[in-house]
C-alpha cells in the first residue's frame, strides 16, 4: 500500500467519523421525542439500576451540555446531561443506563475497564507528547524522533482499542437490565438499541482513524530508513 492509498483511506475514515457523530446526534434527537412507557426519567432509571446492583452509595448529578454523560470512577459519581437527567424519553433512559453499566463494570472489576484505568495516566502523557515528536520527526527528518513519536502514539491507539469492549459491554449490560427490571417494554427495546448502537459507532470510527494514522506513520518511518 502506498502513501496515496493510505491518505485516501484516512479521508474515508474521517468521513465515516463525521457520519457517526451526525448519526448519534440525530438518533438521540429522534428518540428524545419519544416518551418511555413507564414515564421514567433518566435519573430515576439510573437510580433504580444503581440501587438494584448494590450501588446505593453512588450519587447522580446533572451536568450542563448535550451528550456530556459519563461515569467518574475516581469520585464514584454518575453525571448525566440535563436532557438525560430530567427527561423521560427513550434516549434519556438509554444513555443513563449505559453510564450505570460503567459503574457496574467498576464494581465487578471488569478486566478491560481495569486495564483502561491503569493505562490512562500513561496515555494521557503520551497523547500530549506524541504530536510534537511526530511533527518534529517529519519536519526535520529525525528518524529517531519519529520512531519515538510512533511509540507514544501507539499507546493512545491501544487505549482506544481497549475502550471499544468497555463501551459495548456497558451497553449490553444496560439493555439486559432495562428489560429484566422492566424499565422498558419489549417494543421499546428497538429504540434503546438504536440509541446505544449509534453511540458505539463514534468509538469505532475514532479507533479506525487512529489505526490508519498509526499505519501511515509507520510507513513514513520505514521509508525514512530506506
Amino acid at each position: 500500500m502506498n502513501s496515496n492509498s493510505m491518505f485516501i483511506l484516512i479521508i474515508i475514515a474521517f468521513i465515516f467519523s463525521l457520519w457517526a457523530q451526525f448519526r448519534v446526534k440525530g438518533t438521540f434527537k429522534k428518540w428524545a421525542q419519544v416518551e418511555n412507557h413507564y414515564g421514567l426519567t433518566g435519573y430515576e432509571a439510573a437510580r433504580r439500576m444503581l440501587d438494584a446492583n448494590g450501588l446505593q452509595h453512588i450519587p447522580i448529578e446533572p451536568v450542563r451540555g448535550s451528550l456530556t454523560d459519563h461515569y467518574d470512577p475516581i469520585h464514584k459519581v454518575v453525571r448525566l446531561s440535563e436532557p438525560v437527567y430530567y427527561e423521560s424519553t427513550i434516549s434519556a433512559v438509554s444513555v443513563a443506563c449505559h453510564e450505570i453499566g460503567h459503574a457496574i463494570q467498576h464494581k465487578e472489576h471488569y478486566p478491560m475497564l481495569v486495564m483502561r484505568h491503569r493505562m490512562f495516566p500513561v496515555v494521557n502523557f503520551a497523547s500530549g507528547v506524541a504530536p510534537f515528536l511526530l511533527i518534529a520527526g517529519i519536519l526535520f527528518s529525525f528518524t529517531n524522533l519519529l520512531g519515538l513519536g510512533i511509540i507514544f502514539f501507539s499507546a493512545a491507539v491501544a487505549f482506544q482499542l481497549v475502550t471499544l469492549p468497555v463501551e459495548f459491554n456497558a451497553s449490553s449490560r444496560a439493555r439486559t437490565i432495562m428489560v429484566e427490571q422492566g424499565f422498558i417494554t419489549n417494543d421499546e427495546e428497538r429504540g434503546v438499541a438504536k440509541v446505544l448502537n449509534a453511540a458505539a459507532l463514534t468509538y469505532v470510527a475514532a479507533a479506525l482513524i487512529s489505526i490508519l494514522e498509526l499505519i501511515r506513520y509507520v510507513m513514513m518511518f520505514n521509508n525514512s530508513r530506506d
